[in-house]
């Protein structure tokens, strides 16, 4: 039986989609939408006065128009243009009506991530965990080429206090945002963008109430919290890094001192502040730049540009760690003196109650690309799932490693794979074909493409899932820590060499595969991450603690209510610059 609900769905994340924000009965043509700012007519979304008003001051932004399919809308497809205003896809009213009550305005957050798809989910699950909160507004910040992206599974976004807003992030729109120009995405992001952000929220500021009263920004673009405090907005960083991650990039001025980096070893790493002694850290564990791109063949101007940025995130009012003090305590005791604020540790936020009720229903919901049936007719911890994430590219020769690998160890498995992530292959059947060449055909192997992954947020609380073959980014190890899945890591870059090592060494939820691709190794951890009773045991010990922490009087989620009332606070006593004046937007 179908779910009569509507969903909004945003960049699947590596196993999960983290956009899953909010749910509504279905409207008919004609009714008034959700957030108060216009109807459906015809199937079409057409604004309100308030919003063609706004249209005609703020003529920088994007037009987004939503069509709906069908007199039932049962079929819900968006088609995002250039000539529209956001408004008209969501609005976000100064009162409006929420269980039947007026409500009047109330703070107002605008959310900021940086703008690739392991950044935006775990921002967009902080932008349902402030909705949930009540009382709070929620306007989500995406750039125009990641908003014409959106993938809209059901329908757009009407949260009566939620709406998203977008600007350019100065890049063409041929260039492909991928883990080899990450650097020029920052770049691009720290010049053009800064100029958009501040005329973005300049316009916000002067515009109907509730203007933007907090900004919560990605930590990867302090000159967005620099900017908010300019203007009068006080800003907060969100880091979507773990905890043990983000001390690691805390101590790069000093690990660049030491020699410690960016040349991988096994030496013990002295330069971590908690890591001596413990021969938990090694160079080789140590962030590392995208393998194969140009930063690579000279890290250290990337590393000292991190050390910056974390140097000035660290400025912020407060830093947001979607993470658990049970899980990370002794790096957050660390990280807590060298920050200026606040640390607010409210993680796993896709693991609080409210999410996993609507992940609940989502999964009843449809055949999930076929994958469900596939994964209901083999037994209890029977399938290996693999899933490098949503940038990591391979050779094709790491690609037929893998296989084999997983082939060899005898177990069913479940692969997902990008049409773009396997150098010098240029097609997703180009792909398909490799890979059947190798796994094969029948109930051995199933391998599907990232298209379909928007669906398959599912799989690893599938009780046929034994173990998860990952790329060891922070989001895909929690969503495996939540559901009790022991992990066999084989991290590229970033934090996700340190995380790794945590999980082997520290955690002992699963194994490092780092700096290693081949099939006879894949082949033995895949089988002792399936068949070792004792990892089995740590992974779920960890399950059960993370729900205790993001329930109610859970750690995560007391800190949660503390970093609401904090907004809440920041927002009662800002005082909007001077320099704001809305006679200067009109058109």
């Amino acid at each position: 039986m179908r779910v009569p609900a509507l969903w909004l769905a945003v960049f699947p994340t590596s196993t999960r989609d983290a956009a899953l924000l909010c749910t509504t009965a279905r409207r008919s043509p004609g009714s008034s939408c959700a957030a108060g700012v216009g109807a459906c007519s015809g199937g079409r979304f057409v604004p309100g006065e308030r919003e063609n008003a706004r249209s005609r001051r703020e003529a920088h932004r994007l037009q987004v128009a939503t069509k709906r399919n069908g007199p039932g809308h049962e079929n819900r497809e968006a088609t995002i243009s250039k000539t529209a205003t956001l408004q008209e896809l969501a609005g976000l009213p100064a009162r409006g009506r929420e269980g039947g009550r007026e409500m009047a305005a109330q703070a107002h957050v605008l959310l900021f991530p940086w703008p690739l798809q392991g950044h935006i989910n775990p921002m967009l699950h902080l932008a349902s965990a402030l909705l949930d909160a009540g009382g709070l507004h929620v306007s989500f910040l995406h750039t125009e080429h990641n908003l014409r992206r959106l993938a809209l599974a059901r329908a757009p976004p009407h949260h009566p206090r939620l709406r998203l807003l977008s600007f350019p992030d100065g890049l063409p729109d041929d260039h492909p945002r991928s883990a080899g120009g990450l650097m020029e995405i920052f770049e691009s992001m720290r010049t053009a963008g800064t100029a958009a952000f501040r005329a973005l929220l300049r316009a916000e500021l002067a515009g109907p109430a509730p203007a933007v009263t907090c900004v919560v920004a990605d930590g990867v673009m302090p000159f967005a919290i620099s900017a908010a405090e300019e203007m009068g907005v006080p800003a907060l960083a969100f880091r979507t890094e773990s905890a043990c991650g983000f001390l690691a990039y805390l101590s790069v001025p000093r690990l660049l001192e030491l020699g410690e980096t960016p040349v991988p070893s096994d030496e013990q790493v002295r330069g971590v502040p908690g890591m001596e002694g413990l021969l938990v850290l090694r160079r080789r564990d140590l962030p590392r730049v995208v393998p194969g791109s140009a930063d690579a063949a000279d890290p250290v101007p990337v590393l000292l540009t991190i050390a910056d940025t974390v140097a000035r995130c660290a400025e912020s009012r407060a830093v947001i760690l979607n993470t658990a003090a049970s899980m990370e305590g002794p790096a957050l005791a660390r990280i807590a003196p060298r920050m200026r604020g606040q640390v607010f540790a409210v993680g796993p936020l896709h693991a609080r109650p409210a999410a996993v009720e609507r992940a609940r229903l989502w999964r009843e919901d449809g055949d999930h690309g076929g994958c469900a049936a596939w994964l209901d007719g083999h037994d209890d911890r029977s399938v290996v799932y693999m899933n490098l994430g949503s940038l990591e590219m391979v050779s094709s020769e790491q690609l037929d490693e893998l296989l084999h690998g997983l082939v060899a160890a005898g177990y069913a498995f479940l692969c997902v794979l990008r049409p773009d992530m396997v150098h010098h292959m240029t097609s997703w059947h180009e792909i398909q074909a490799a890979a059947a060449a190798v796994a094969g055909a029948g109930d051995r192997a199933l391998v599907v493409e990232w298209a379909v992954h928007r669906d398959l947020h599912y799989v690893l609380g599938h009780r046929a899932v034994g173990c998860f073959l990952t790329h060891a980014g922070w989001n895909s190890v929690l969503e495996a820590a939540v559901e009790g899945v022991p992990v066999v890591c084989w991290p590229f870059f970033a934090d996700q060499q340190t995380v790794s090592r945590f999980v082997g060494a520290v955690w002992k939820t699963g194994l490092d595969m780092k700096d290693v691709c081949d099939r006879a190794v894949v082949a033995r951890m895949v089988r002792e991450a399936m068949e070792a009773p004792g990892m089995r045991a740590a992974a779920q010990a960890m399950a059960r603690q993370l729900r205790l922490d993001v329930a109610q009087g859970g750690s995560s989620a007391s800190r949660l209510e503390r970093l609401v009332a904090f907004i809440t606070e920041l927002s009662a006593v800002q005082t909007p610059p001077e320099d704001v004046d809305s006679s200067s937007l009109a058109a």
